[in-house]
């Protein structure tokens, strides 16, 4: 059997602070792309670039070798998906459709079951990289679906993605569950180091000697190491990715667990101090602001002090730089 022929003209749905950033790589890669968002503004620069405006999902289907849906919840993923103006309707048999979105496997499921004479190739292929990722062409992406399907659409995902990390994870909806359970711990990792540096800073351990004592230790993780640094260095509680999105993940991947049977205690009890930071501070604070809930409880800021440590002369310094080097290329 012959490979199909690759696609040259994508469609995409959701050009919002992901989106954005993915369709301007899929346009310098090369491709035609046919867009189309609830605000019709946001297209200008692709359209400036050579994108085409269609005015409805299922005219972008119609027009389209694959179609990409890059959007906030999986409400909003059926609405452009059913009705007359919908992509199904514009989608001709055997036409592909790759949901991008933090999703469940239920929407693209239906899709399938009620769809099953028309021949249609489904993956799910959620991100990770926020918006700065998406903007640089390296999202992490992990796909759900058939082996040839994936294998035909790589080149796409290259483009939007780092090509070491994009990773076919199984059969139709594990991309959508790896995504969201990479989330749920990513949250846990949040919540548990807020708790612990706040214990450990409120009976008087020096913060920095906490977090290198962590660091040291088997309980290690990269969040502290890495992530928590935005909150620990400038008060950074990353606006870019709104609390409101987060408790959305949460509540996807409780939604998760429910079906599959699987008891998520703990995963509750995250979801809820994620909910409570989001009354209190509002839905677009950022998604590591349930740090404030605890820094307020304990009525310190989690603030490392400014490294005052001297910088190295070029000449005394030449071997302490490049052992600096290495260090961070490990």
């Amino acid at each position: 059997m012959t490979s199909p022929t690759p696609p040259t003209r994508i469609g995409f749905i959701g050009l919002g602070n992901m989106g954005s950033g993915m369709t301007r790589n899929l346009q310098r890669a090369g491709y035609q792309l046919i867009v189309n968002d609830i605000r019709p503004d946001s297209a200008e620069a692709l359209i400036a670039g050579g994108a085409l405006w269609a005015d409805s999902p299922a005219a972008v289907a119609a027009g389209s070798d694959v179609v990409i849906t890059m959007l906030p919840t999986p409400r909003h993923v059926e609405a452009v998906l059913h009705g007359s103006t919908g992509i199904l309707a514009g989608l001709a048999d055997g036409g592909a459709w790759v949901d991008m979105s933090t999703s469940v496997p239920e929407v693209a499921n239906r899709v399938r079951s009620e769809n099953a004479a028309r021949g249609l190739r489904v993956l799910d292929a959620p991100v990770s990289g926020m918006a700065v990722g998406a903007a640089n062409g390296r999202l992490q992406i992990f796909v759900g679906g058939d082996p040839a399907d994936v294998a035909w659409l790589r080149p796409v995902f290259e483009a939007m993605g780092d090509p070491e990390r994009i990773l076919h994870v199984g059969g139709h909806g594990a991309g959508y569950a790896v995504k969201l359970m990479i989330n749920q711990l990513w949250f846990s990792h949040l919540v548990a180091t807020a708790e612990v540096l706040s214990i450990g800073v409120k009976a008087g351990v020096d913060l920095a000697t906490l977090r290198t004592a962590l660091i040291a230790s088997p309980a290690n993780s990269n969040f502290i190491e890495h992530d928590v640094l935005s909150i620990l260095n400038g008060g950074d509680y990353d606006e870019g990715f709104a609390i409101a999105l987060a408790c959305k993940d949460l509540g996807l991947s409780i939604d998760l667990a429910r079906a599959v049977g699987v008891p998520a205690e703990l995963s509750g009890l995250v979801e809820q101090i994620y909910r409570r930071a989001r009354a209190q501070y509002g839905d677009r604070a950022g998604e590591m602001t349930p740090v404030r809930l605890y820094e307020e409880l304990i009525g310190v800021d989690l603030r490392l002090a400014p490294d005052t440590s001297p910088v190295p002369t070029p000449a005394a310094g030449a071997a302490t730089a490049a052992a600096t080097e290495t260090g961070l290329a490990a």
